[in-house]
């Protein structure tokens, strides 16, 4: 079933404003009822007004802070038992460019908690239902930094990891069960994250920066497309067809029954 064809109803977390908001805004244009996930009851509410107004569509909000293990499993719950949900975007995240080293440990947990352990629990809940069904599909945002991360601080950059091999391993588990997978990668985006990331982020060159607009039409026609991976920013789609190449090459050679010679002593056995 192609994107265009399905009416599920949407859930979309990190739903407020940015990459959220106007995925929120794509879909109700295609025609899918919606339910908004975020902390912020206020802007929740105003864009669901204008969604109505503006698409005529149907659209509930759910406030729930998702590092909260008792607002989470209410959420949770609705996936599981709205047998109208046939779609979920992961989006909610926190960005950080802090430093291993500097950042306290409280700060790592509250963004793997968000980043990681929300998405997961998303799908777990939902998961089930959709293969029972033969269809459905799933979203989920991570970051070029899953590629790249040593170019920026190494928790998210870590946390966007976990994204894109969770997709992975899904996709390879599913892939024949009527049930679509898709991890957007996007480069830097004009969000409101952009002032919770810190100076770093006010240092980039303007030509690396998309429009939060461009980079969600671009997401979703890769969706179109029947994308796995979709990198918004990439011209040349062979480049990724290449990474993909070496990636796999090197599987055969990653567990053997013997070590590297390279890593093997010189000194004879009997000396």
């Amino acid at each position: 079933m192609s994107f265009t064809e399905s009416i599920d109803t949407a859930l979309v977390t990190g739903a407020s404003a940015g990459i959220g908001a106007t995925y929120a805004d794509r879909l109700a244009q295609r025609g899918h009822p919606l339910v908004l996930v975020a902390r912020h009851a206020a802007r929740l509410e105003a864009l669901a007004e204008r969604l109505v107004r503006d698409h005529r569509g149907r659209v509930e909000i759910l406030t729930a802070d998702l590092t909260v293990p008792a607002e989470r499993l209410r959420v949770e719950q609705r996936l599981r038992e709205d047998t109208r949900i046939g779609m979920l975007v992961n989006n909610a995240g926190i960005a950080s460019g802090s430093a291993i080293a500097s950042t306290p440990a409280d700060v790592h947990e509250a963004m793997i908690q968000l980043n990681v352990v929300a998405p997961t629990r998303l799908v777990a809940a939902l998961l089930p239902r959709l293969l029972h069904q033969g269809r459905g599909s799933i979203i989920n945002i991570g970051s070029v930094l899953a590629l790249t991360p040593d170019t920026f601080g190494g928790s998210y950059a870590a946390s966007k990891s976990y994204l894109l091999s969770y997709t992975q391993a899904l996709h390879a588990e599913i892939a024949e069960q009527g049930v679509r997978v898709q991890v957007v990668l996007p480069g830097v985006t004009r969000t409101h994250l952009q002032g919770e990331a810190g100076e770093r982020l006010a240092r980039i060159p303007a030509e690396w920066v998309m429009e939060v607009d461009e980079m969600v039409d671009a997401a979703l026609a890769g969706f179109d497309a029947g994308e796995l991976v979709t990198l918004p920013s990439l011209p040349d789609p062979d480049d990724w067809e290449r990474f993909e190449t070496a990636r796999h090459r090197l599987a055969p050679m990653l567990s053997r029954d013997h070590a590297a010679d390279r890593y093997k002593s010189d000194i004879p056995e009997d000396a």
